[in-house]
């Protein structure tokens, strides 16, 4: 992982690879839970290719390179936007894709996780673009309330207060407790 005080990786291009090295998988990882791995490819690509336009914009003083990153793909998500809620909608229609391994011992488990999968896909997709960015960035990216600030470049409560009305949303729909 890249240290915020190793500065010199995001201000020399020659040595800006390890940015991508040390985060492009776990950005990848990110983008295709929320969109696909049709495009998570192209976005991550595209995230660092931005990342790497606007190296010298980097401020340290707000964050790390990890978060700053999350906020790029976080932000092109967004442009992805109709794309995910069809890709929600579906999901609740439709179920889970199948097993790849396709074992038969798993069949229960496959149809007890297409009813989950879809109901919550449904939920999800009935949230705003910020309750979900929050939402998604704790499950997907493993983030705090301070690190999705900074990635989403909003207040603290600005998080806890749309992670509130989510959880709100998901309890109502699901019936259980969420996040």
């Amino acid at each position: 992982m890249i240290a915020v005080s190793d500065l010199s990786s995001l201000v020399d291009r020659e040595r800006f690879a390890a940015v991508f090295d040390a985060h492009y998988e776990e950005i990848r990882r990110y983008i295709g839970r929320r969109l696909g791995l049709d495009v998570a490819e192209d976005l991550a690509a595209e995230t660092f290719l931005i990342a790497f336009r606007r190296r010298d914009r980097f401020d340290a003083a707000r964050g790390g390179v990890r978060l700053w990153l999350y906020g790029i793909a976080t932000n092109l998500i967004g442009r992805h936007r109709r794309a995910e809620i069809r890709r929600y909608r579906a999901l609740a229609r439709t179920g889970p894709p199948p097993d790849d391994d396709g074992h038969d011992q798993r069949v229960a488990e496959r149809v007890t996780a297409g009813v989950t999968v879809g109901r919550l896909s449904g939920a999800l997709a009935r949230l705003s673009k910020g309750e979900r960015d929050v939402v998604l960035l704790i499950a997907y990216g493993g983030l705090t309330y301070e690190e999705i600030a900074e990635a989403l470049g909003v207040a603290y409560g600005t998080v806890a207060s749309r992670l509130s009305r989510a959880r709100t949303k998901l309890r109502d729909v699901l019936g259980v407790e969420v996040c």
